[in-house]
């Protein structure tokens, strides 16, 4: 007996299927017929049963249509390897995994033991002796307050405590110690904790944002900024897309400039380049000496700069959003991933992991995924 599973359908060829002819999420599906065995969306990828993902490599082959289902397997399976050898929140693999896993949910279920990992550092880590890195508070309060957020849409109480701890280990100054591993832009400087913290405090149900210990915290933040000014157009980016949420970050002149410097650096064939959002940052340097590549889209900026736009109030209808989501549909590996070369040096570009997060996020954000969160929040968004 075969049976019927409903799944969108997206080729890698954007001239012969534009997303847009296909308007919403819910009007783009098509029937796909599975054989039984195949089992797709119903073998659940655990800490148990995980296998190594492989090293990732710039020469995988590109799928041939979009798949949310490899996308979420191929989510699971770093993250959960990463957890069974590593056992820790890293910027680069789990953090975007609880930002965007939950988008994945229809296609196939996740163990939910990446969220148990995160929550284990406020039930049990941090109360048995203190954080190993100061910004690990950061880290692990961001995933579990944007996986609140895509799934029950409450603040629970595990995370409401992380949000504590993070408070705790915050400066006078307004920042927090942040490993410079030589990885920009996520592990580099404390600027980006800083504006990772101002987001997911604005971002957070039940209108966290207004409690006493929130609004002290996000008064520093902007003495920080105030203080700290930013380096580059990610630096900047970082700092509009916060203002969506919280007050006296980013004037609406700042705001305005910083999106079209983001949309006017988008490259002909419809993508972004991370080196290329961070092209101004004076002395940044890759660690292997190599030149920065600002020509070569990739999964991360591309994500990461549709999502800002919608969230400044760009249309998903707008052409250079539809060219930027046609890049995405058209760049998926077979493996289930996006291939993003590391912006520092070329070894084992883990920075895919995170990119593949801001894939699935951007589509999420434009209707090619159901569920986005967050348009409806912000004050400067438009719809649709």
């Amino acid at each position: 007996m075969w049976n019927a599973v409903i799944l969108p359908l997206y080729t890698k060829h954007p001239k012969s299927l534009p997303f847009w002819k296909y308007g919403s999420f819910v009007t783009g599906w098509c029937l796909v017929l599975l054989i039984p065995g195949f089992g797709l969306g119903h073998d659940l990828i655990t800490l148990a049963n995980v296998v190594d993902p492989g090293q990732i490599t710039a020469d995988e082959p590109i799928a041939e249509v979009f798949s949310p289902e490899k996308a979420a397997r191929y989510l699971d399976t770093a993250s959960l390897h990463w957890q069974k050898s590593r056992n820790c929140a890293a910027c680069h693999v789990n953090m975007g995994y609880m930002y965007a896993r939950p988008a994945l949910s229809m296609f196939l279920k996740d163990s939910g033991e990446v969220r148990g990992l995160f929550e284990e550092y406020v039930t049990k880590r941090w109360k048995e002796r203190s954080p190993r890195n100061i910004q690990e508070t950061v880290v692990v309060t961001s995933g579990l307050a944007f996986n609140d957020l895509q799934t029950t849409g409450r603040l629970h109480p595990i995370t409401r405590q992380a949000f504590q701890v993070m408070w705790d280990f915050q400066r006078e100054d307004g920042g927090w110690k942040w490993r410079n591993d030589g990885y920009p832009p996520t592990e580099y400087d404390e600027h980006y904790g800083v504006t990772l913290a101002a987001l997911i405090t604005g971002i957070a149900p039940d209108r966290y944002a207004e409690t006493e210990e929130a609004r002290r915290g996000l008064e520093k933040i902007r003495v920080f900024l105030k203080n700290n000014p930013p380096l580059s157009l990610h630096h900047r980016a970082m700092i509009a897309w916060a203002s969506c949420y919280v007050d006296d970050l980013m004037n609406d002149q700042r705001r305005d400039e910083t999106l079209d410097e983001l949309l006017t650096l988008q490259c002909p064939d419809g993508g972004w380049s991370t080196p290329g959002l961070m092209a101004d940052w004076k002395g940044l340097k890759r660690l292997d000496g190599k030149p920065h590549d600002t020509k070569t889209s990739d999964a991360y900026a591309t994500g990461f700069t549709i999502i800002v736009a919608r969230e400044l109030g760009v249309s998903n209808k707008d052409p250079r959003l539809r060219s930027g989501i046609d890049w995405l549909l058209g760049n998926q590996r077979i493996s289930g991933k996006w291939f993003c070369r590391s912006p520092a040096k070329d070894s084992r570009h883990y920075f895919s992991n995170f990119a593949s997060a801001f894939a699935i996020l951007a589509l999420q954000s434009c209707d090619k995924l159901p569920g986005w969160p967050l348009l409806k929040k912000s004050r400067h968004s438009l719809l649709p």
